[in-house]
């Protein structure tokens, strides 16, 4: 199982980045989705879940109201639609998956990706 994120970079704040995630070797749609960040000196946190079909989410309340994830299923990707991005959410973000569920602690989470950093400067 490869999980392969995409799509972050430098952004001012205010402004919007969406991240990608490809993801192989797995019956996609059997599983449900989640994104997780970690910022320098911080511990991993959780961002947002989706549900196998995409039809239930579940965010942090930190990006509530400014993220919005979704998946493809047909191509095997979810995204995680940043807007309104601040300073703080300055971290490297993490696709995740598992068969079970998005636990929002992040243990016990069968597979994750390498990450790709997000960079939000004032």
């Amino acid at each position: 199982v490869q999980l392969v994120e995409s799509g972050g970079g430098l952004v001012q704040a205010g402004g919007s980045l969406r991240l990608s995630c490809a993801a192989s070797g797995l019956t996609f749609s059997s599983y449900p989705m989640g994104w997780f960040r970690q910022a320098p000196g911080k511990e991993r946190e959780f961002v947002a879940a989706i549900s196998r079909s995409g039809g239930s989410t579940d965010y942090a309340d930190s990006v509530k109201g400014r993220f919005t994830i979704s998946r493809d299923n047909a191509k095997n990707m979810v995204y995680l639609h940043m807007n309104s991005l601040k300073p703080e959410d300055t971290a490297v973000y993490y696709c995740a998956a598992d068969p079970r569920t998005i636990a929002t602690n992040g243990y016990g989470i069968l597979y994750w990706g390498k990450g790709t950093l997000v960079t939000v400067s004032s």
